[in-house]
């Protein structure tokens, strides 16, 4: 038996995710649990409307969670890169990237404690010549 959700798509067994600028933490919870597994470091997500969710070690520590940063991308639908003067992540890089629809509405904000700022880049290269390379091969593949 084939189910129909509420996007309308058969889901045969399978979570059918919708966002859109209402979604309450737990909609959101699930894209945020992806990018923090495939991560590793905090999250923060939130709708348009609503507050949102904050993970860091696999725990949902916040479910009424807003930053200035992702606050910030919702209303210029830019990305953000900064350290914030205030809240949870004060003093720390972030970068937060705006939810868009497939029209370009902004829908969300999704940020990250930004661990490459936080790294002694220099000292990495001089230890691993070769990522230079690495990095100029990938860069000639984009293009």
């Amino acid at each position: 038996m084939t189910c129909i959700n509420k996007c309308g798509n058969a889901c045969n067994g399978t979570l059918c995710l919708n966002i859109c600028a209402d979604s309450s933490a737990s909609d959101l919870e699930p894209v945020a649990q992806v990018v923090h597994t495939l991560l590793g470091i905090p999250i923060t997500m939130r709708s348009r409307n609503c507050n949102g969710i904050r993970m860091e070690r696999g725990v949902v520590l916040d479910r009424d969670y807003t930053g200035p940063l992702l606050e910030e991308a919702i209303k210029t639908s830019k990305i953000v890169r900064g350290v914030p003067t205030e809240g949870v992540y004060k003093g720390k890089s972030v970068i937060v990237t705006p939810i868009r629809t497939l029209e370009g509405n902004t829908i969300g904000a999704i940020g990250v404690v930004d661990i490459v700022a936080a790294l002694d880049i220099l000292s990495m290269f001089k230890e691993y010549p070769g990522i230079v390379d690495e990095v100029e091969e990938s860069r000639k593949r984009l293009k």
